[in-house]
């Protein structure tokens, strides 16, 4: 980078942080969803949507994406300064996920110019909403089975059958959709195709599914002859699976390109300091017990070395030994992660950590007991953890299968 450059970046990086110190909102008065997997009524989904719309409008989202489709046409550390800017002001999370996360840097590898025209501008101003029809209620995480059908009819295609945990399913206008094209065909991965499938046609009901947290955010999608034009079909028909595995990647932050911002609240030990600092057990503080020293240290550690490897991951001539090793265990550590700290959070609380939302005795109104509960989800999504243990064993370390 020249020296302009990094002058241009500085600048960039400290407008952020001034932008985000006076636009990032303080409580809304209602509870906000701590990722985009809680987005359950629709006073929440209009705060993010205009929350995402802002940001994108000030030039701190998609800001490395083309300026054609809406972005900034900046380089990608511009969008990274803007995203640390927005972590450590604490902002809301963004909705969009699928669209800013997987569709849209998926359309900008593999699109054509028309759908990047059509679809791209509005995943970054939250005008249209994308949700994922992979999972099927009989198949889970064995997508190669899916068995939703779509078959051709003239200039359409007609289809038949349900996809479940489609997140903001409700709300979306758009589906990336995995279905099966070919039933003759030489395997099951062959007979998949990949669609950009419309929500709004006739056809297409959504039923929301209720969380333990007492919260919606995924839904269960059913189409009955549900009609969609033939150009929604992305590449060819049998290119489904390899299309969808490539989508994976950018789910699992295996592959970059992602328009910025973050769709998790982005926890680490040093969230629960005060929590630790402020609890008590048997009437003494809960950080006079050297073991709970020790494990509040241990996260730190771990936090700050996860953060590392991703610096790392970003650096090829580091990741020499082992390319895709970093990229393909981020999502495993990172989820891990998060679920053992909140739990770890809960037991700081002692017996108010069987409170819950809006009982009184509840600490910080049940958050981390809401955020425990929450945290599943992420080791769900994209690949279980168990999926993503035998991905790391397989690619990355090359051990044989069982």
């Amino acid at each position: 980078m020249s020296g302009a450059e990094e002058k241009a970046l500085s600048e960039f990086s400290a407008d952020a942080d001034k932008w985000f110190a006076e636009n990032t909102p303080g409580d809304p008065g209602f509870m906000l969803p701590l990722s985009f997997l809680e987005v359950s009524t629709d006073q929440q989904f209009e705060f993010l949507c205009n929350w995402q719309r802002k940001v994108w409008e000030a030039g701190y989202l998609g800001a490395a994406w083309p300026s054609e489709y809406g972005g900034g046409g900046l380089p990608q550390e511009f969008q990274d300064a803007a995203t640390k800017a927005m972590r450590r002001h604490g902002g809301p999370v963004f909705l969009n996920a699928i669209g800013l996360g997987w569709a849209g840097p998926l359309l900008l590898e593999m699109g054509t110019q028309e759908q990047k025209s059509q679809y791209l501008k509005n995943i970054l101003s939250a005008e249209d909403i994308w949700c994922q029809g992979f999972s099927e209620p009989d198949n889970g995480s064995d997508l190669g089975n899916a068995q939703l059908k779509a078959e051709r009819d003239g200039d359409s295609y007609v289809l038949n059958g349900s996809k479940i945990w489609t997140t903001l399913g409700n709300y979306a206008k758009h589906m990336i959709l995995l279905a099966r094209t070919g039933s003759d065909a030489p395997s099951k991965y062959a007979g998949l195709s990949f669609f950009l499938s419309p929500m709004t046609v006739d056809g297409v009901e959504t039923r929301p599914i209720r969380k333990v947290t007492g919260e919606f955010g995924f839904t269960q999608t059913f189409f009955t002859d549900a009609r969609i034009p033939a150009d929604c079909l992305m590449g060819e028909e049998g290119q489904g699976w390899l299309i969808a595995m490539r989508t994976l990647e950018y789910e699992r932050g295996a592959r970059g390109g992602q328009a910025g911002g973050y769709v998790l609240t982005p926890f680490d030990a040093f969230s629960i300091l005060d929590l630790a600092k402020n609890s008590t057990r048997g009437g003494k503080p809960v950080l006079d017990d050297p073991v709970i020293r020790d494990r509040l240290v241990d996260f730190i550690i771990e936090g700050q070395s996860l953060g590392l490897c991703d610096q790392r991951g970003r650096i090829a001539p580091l990741n020499q030994d082992r390319p895709a090793g970093l990229s393909l265990s981020n999502k495993l550590m990172w989820t891990e992660f998060v679920r053992r700290l909140c739990e770890f959070a809960i037991t700081l609380t002692g017996e108010k950590g069987g409170y819950y939302v809006g009982e009184e005795n509840a600490v910080e109104d049940g958050l981390w007991t809401r955020a425990y509960l929450n945290s599943f989800g992420a080791t769900i999504g994209g690949g279980t953890s168990e999926i993503q243990r035998n991905i790391v064993a397989e690619h990355v370390l090359g051990l044989p299968k069982k």
